[in-house]
């Protein structure tokens, strides 16, 4: 049986050419800015058509929010792309249901589960349907504050001391007294603003309530955890923490403020020490070491743990017609010489096994251990509560924080939104 018959077990490894058929497009959509990932993606790609001659990767662009909203059309079009990028949860089992992707659960076993056991299996659940693989795991990610270490010794403002939601309060309030724009938010695009209440439901309620609500038990997403949730995101929002414009801003302006000194905080990826710079105005935002970080902060009396975290778990699709060319560069892309290639760059946290110690910039690295010791690793709400309830989350977030709506109200809302789903 050749290697495309069983999807390419032992994918991208150590390809013979004479497996590559010729005249192959292989139609990669993505949705990175960051010219450093490009670059190494640019070498990934060369060495995969360097070892499959007539195969040709051709990468193809859309803006984040246009990706979401655009994804659906292309999907159902004559001409959808072989291969596109994904945050898991619920908007990929909506897309497995619609039969749209490739199910990838023969290639990941195929030669005794060589594909498979390349990848962190708690990432391949994560990218998994009913127990069906339906993407190839490519990074984790970690969301946590960043600060500007310059503007919090200004402030008078110890980041070790931030350890609840009471101390993040006073700390904003300290830089506001010292006549500094407290956080960088992302309200134009509202998902940068639902990681606040996410977490603090998180802190709120921990596992157990995700689970009883998720499952329709209680009062579901309109019980006490959640609302307490709202309560104190609206907490923050009186403060008037974050800088003009915010409700307008975009991700890349968000992260460009931080970049250019303009607020001491932004709460934000493990790439933040990159993406500031590249979005700053002059393109090279702060030095380095000027910039800290520290988790998010527990919530008095809340069920949950320090431990618990929220981040990323991503991967790529395969669209049920793409050809065995693309699932085997997919897994090019993902296997542990590639990853290694990006995790080197400090540019990803890796999905396959036994890459993570390549990783040297010393805040991603910190990422990295923060998500080796997590009890609890939630994926972005937005993604993980299916794409309509993940947008009345989206939502509700920024209508709290900018006092339009009471918690009340925003908690019965995302209940139900998921009612209805579910």
């Amino acid at each position: 049986m050749t290697f495309r018959t069983l999807f390419g077990a032992a994918i991208g490894l150590a390809l013979s050419a004479s497996t590559a058929l010729a005249d192959v497009t292989v139609k990669w959509l993505h949705l990175n800015t960051d010219p450093d990932v490009g670059a190494a993606w640019s070498e990934i790609v060369k060495n995969f058509e360097a070892s499959h001659p007539g195969v040709k990767v051709e990468m193809q662009f859309l803006e984040n929010e246009a990706f979401k909203a655009k994804l659906p059309t292309l999907l159902q079009s004559n001409d959808p792309p072989h291969l596109f990028y994904t945050w898991g949860g619920g908007v990929l089992a909506e897309q497995a249901r619609t039969g749209a992707i490739k199910d990838l659960t023969e290639a990941m076993d195929a030669d005794g589960g060589k594909l498979r056991a390349v990848y962190n299996p708690a990432l391949v659940n994560g990218l998994s349907v009913e127990g069906k693989v339906y993407a190839l795991p490519y990074q984790t990610g970690l969301v946590s504050f960043y600060y500007n270490k310059a503007l919090f010794e200004k402030a008078g403002v110890d980041a070790a001391s931030i350890k609840n939601w009471d101390d993040f309060l006073a700390a904003v309030k300290k830089l506001k007294d010292a006549g500094i724009t407290p956080i960088a938010g992302g309200g134009g695009e509202k998902w940068p603003i639902h990681f606040y209440w996410g977490y603090l439901a998180m802190r709120e309620g921990g596992k157990a309530a995700f689970d009883a609500a998720k499952a329709n038990e209680g009062d579901g997403f309109k019980s006490e955890a959640f609302v307490k949730a709202g309560q104190d995101l609206a907490a923050l929002g009186k403060l008037e923490p974050f800088q003009q414009g915010y409700l307008g801003a975009t991700w890349p302006q968000t992260i460009g403020a931080f970049g250019d000194g303009k607020a001491a905080m932004v709460l934000g990826f493990e790439s933040t020490v990159y993406v500031q710079a590249n979005s700053a105005a002059d393109g090279k935002g702060l030095a380095k070491d000027q910039i800290g970080t520290f988790a998010f902060p527990l919530v008095a009396g809340g069920a949950g743990q320090p431990t618990d975290t929220m981040g990323g778990i991503n991967g790529w699709v395969l669209t049920k017609n793409a050809p065995p060319e693309a699932v085997e560069f997919a897994a090019f892309l993902t296997n542990p010489d590639s990853q290694k290639l990006m995790a080197a760059k400090n540019l990803i946290i890796p999905a396959a096994v036994g890459v993570g110690d390549a990783v040297g910039e010393p805040l991603i690295k910190n990422a990295a251990q923060g998500l080796a010791a997590s009890t609890w690793h939630q994926n972005f709400l937005d993604q993980d509560l299916g794409p309509a309830v993940g947008r009345v989350v989206n939502d509700v977030s920024v209508e709290i924080v900018s006092g339009q709506m009471s918690p009340e109200d925003a908690a019965q809302q995302i209940q139900d939104a998921w009612a209805l789903e579910n």
